[in-house]
């Protein structure tokens, strides 16, 4: 281990200061701690937490889940604008609502209307299925309960039934043929609708999630259609149903300007709608969008150029201003900040299985004068290169690593030639990587793509498909590091495999640090065997859980909530343990009993040709059925 190396300067290579927004740094002993409120001195050892649950017998991967930390966001976000009000002298007031399609899981909802309750935090559905969790949920007194997405007859009826339960539920408007069923409803059960108004705005957001504005996006009313729904709910004296108006420009903004400019045309169309006689309106609901800085770089669509501050003050000071232009009373604002609000306070915790690394300090062997011309070559290049003849010896060394492997193909050079070749191609590669690291400036390129090629491979205890999908689907970059050895120098370079059968089951883009964007490598320890090693994904709280697929039946990990005591120490609130390989398989149709049997089937018809001994086939049913009741994941032995 180098002594030359502290925490803080795995704090600087990892930008853990950045992107952790206060609630996760590197203490003094290596490991990686959190805060569960970015300005307090509490905090949690997240290697002492881990091992204590394995301790417990929870196992890896772990999605640990910090309820403080959700508490914080929402004071957060609370206190951003109710400073923005006070400083513009606004009239009205601030109400989130948390869109429940970010992260259903029970718990997590429940946590929120808790801790929201002060705040008025409301709820968002977004189908039918959501409106029944939400209305079970949601008691909060005037938090809001908004409407979205695609609606049928029941759909409607229910959330305008609701209404009599003393739920405040507004139905919004996502498609024009909805208006007149809301109006057909309300006159068969004789209730009056609470309505809002989704416009589809010629705005575009920015980031990965642009095509959800835009006017080609996939919801919201056209201007004509605004029109002629507020023209049919006069004619039905409906009008001062219409109570709230709302537009969504995406999800992530990572640029204010975007920000600001769908703020001014959604004003317009507040605005444009009091005059026009909705004078009912009282909410603009400017959905989601506020961004989470995922690499701390503050240019790249994983991060953000502004502040939650920056961002309250825009919308209030944008909405005064256009509302005292028209003389209009200031409406109450509405944000769907979920991601905000849930992304921090989850970590996937995992272990690191095994490494392949193709790092060669020597050659195989001593190549002689009988050996194929090829390697030869080979190992004069070894020999000879120095830093003043780089450059020729690599475009040499990249020549000979085609010829060898044509040369294979048409039965020149045999397979044991052919492995010799590789090694050698591998130990000069590992020498130019360490000659190129002395001139970065002239060599920059040579370094990144023979690093890149010659990286260890670390086999982790993990799908990227269940717990990370974003990272595979449209290549999100979350903060990934080591949770502990952090006062080490990480001298390897590496990517990161999960545990399925599948080439794109990895995660090879990782934080840049040093020239923002990402870079395919992370910087990690040396792996020990027998020792464990963890790394943690972080800010993974936001869409990932429920995104995650079963790809190679890999289920749900084990999960806890954990919560921090006023003495400083913490409880694990709730274990929420994952999926059985039984429970996985009958999400697919296979069930338990039969698979069993099938398999008994074909041991008695193995015993009766001699095949297996019945002590054989009892032990194979008894690791057969132990493992449909065992995690999905590997499992350290007892």
């Amino acid at each position: 281990m180098e002594t030359n190396w502290s925490p803080e300067q795995s704090s600087g290579l990892y930008g853990i200061n950045t992107w952790g927004q206060g609630y996760f740094k590197v203490n003094e002993k290596g490991n990686v701690s959190i805060f569960p409120s970015p300005n307090g001195t509490a905090q949690v050892d997240l290697l002492e937490l881990t091992q204590d649950l394995l301790d417990r017998g929870i196992r890896v991967p772990i999605m640990i889940r910090f309820t403080d930390i959700l508490k914080s966001r929402i004071e957060l976000i609370n206190d951003c604008f109710q400073k923005a009000i006070n400083d513009h002298n606004y009239k009205g007031i601030y109400q989130g609502v948390y869109p429940i399609k970010v992260n259903q899981q029970h718990l997590l909802v429940e946590e929120l209307v808790r801790y929201g309750e002060k705040y008025r935090l409301g709820l968002e559905c977004g189908s039918k299925p959501e409106l029944l969790v939400v209305l079970a949920l949601m008691n909060t007194k005037e938090a809001l309960i908004i409407c979205n997405g695609f609606k049928d007859v029941e759909y409607i009826e229910t959330a305008m039934l609701s209404q009599k339960l003393g739920r405040n539920t507004i139905i919004v408007v996502d498609r024009y043929e909805e208006l007149g069923m809301i109006i057909q409803i309300s006159k068969k059960i004789n209730a009056k609708p609470k309505i809002g108004f989704r416009a589809k705005l010629n705005t575009q957001g920015a980031g990965k999630w642009v095509d959800s504005s835009g006017a080609r996006s996939k919801f919201g009313l056209t201007s004509m259609e605004i029109v002629e729904g507020v023209e049919i709910l006069k004619k039905e004296g409906m009008i001062d149903c219409l109570e709230l108006l709302h537009y969504h420009v995406g999800s992530q903004i990572p640029v204010i300007q975007n920000v600001k400019s769908s703020l001014k045309e959604g004003a317009r169309f507040f605005t444009e709608l009091y005059e026009m006689g909705a004078t009912g309106l009282k909410y603009i609901d400017v959905g989601g969008g506020l961004g989470v800085d995922y690499d701390g770089t503050g240019q790249s669509d994983s991060s953000i150029n502004y502040s939650e501050q920056e961002y309250a003050n825009d919308i209030i000071s944008g909405l005064q201003a256009l509302c005292d232009e028209k003389k209009i009373p200031h409406p109450n604002v509405v944000t769907e900040s979920g991601r905000f609000l849930v992304a921090h306070h989850s970590i996937l915790v995992f272990n690191v299985t095994g490494v392949n690394n193709l790092y060669r300090y020597a050659l195989p062997r001593v190549i002689t004068k009988e050996d194929p011309q090829i390697l030869q070559e080979l190992q004069y290049i070894f020999e000879k290169i120095n830093i003043d003849n780089l450059n020729e010896c690599y475009n040499d060394l990249i020549q000979l690593k085609q010829e060898s492997l044509q040369l294979f193909i048409y039965g020149v050079l045999s397979l044991k030639h052919r492995a010799d070749a590789e090694s050698m191609y591998w130990a000069i590669a590992t020498k130019m990587i360490n000659f190129a690291s002395q001139n970065m400036a002239e060599f920059e390129d040579i370094y990144n793509h023979l690093q890149q090629e010659i990286c260890a491979t670390y086999f982790c205890n993990f799908s990227v498909f269940q717990s990370v999908p974003d990272s595979w689907a449209v290549g999100q970059i979350f903060p990934v590091m080591p949770i502990h050895r952090l006062e080490e120098k990480p001298t390897q370079i590496a990517t990161l495999a999960d545990l399925t059968c599948d080439s794109d089951g990895k995660i090879e883009k990782f934080i840049d640090i040093e020239n923002g964007g990402y870079k395919k490598t992370i910087q990690v320890h040396d792996f020990k065997e027998g020792q464990q090693y963890y790394i943690g994904v972080f800010l993974t709280g936001a869409y990932q859980e429920i995104l995650g697929d079963l790809h190679n039946l890999f289920g749900d990990t084990d999960a806890v909530h954990v919560s921090l005591t006023e003495s400083g120490g913490y409880i694990i609130d709730q274990y929420v343990p994952g999926d059985t390989v039984t429970e996985v398989l009958s999400y697919v149709q296979f069930h338990r009993g039969q698979l069993i049997e099938k398999v008994r089937q074909a041991t008695e018809e193995s015993i009766s040709k001699g095949i297996i001994s019945k002590q054989d086939a009892k032990l194979l049913l008894k690791h057969y059925e132990e493992g449909l009741s065992g995690y999905t994941y590997l499992e350290e032995a007892e």
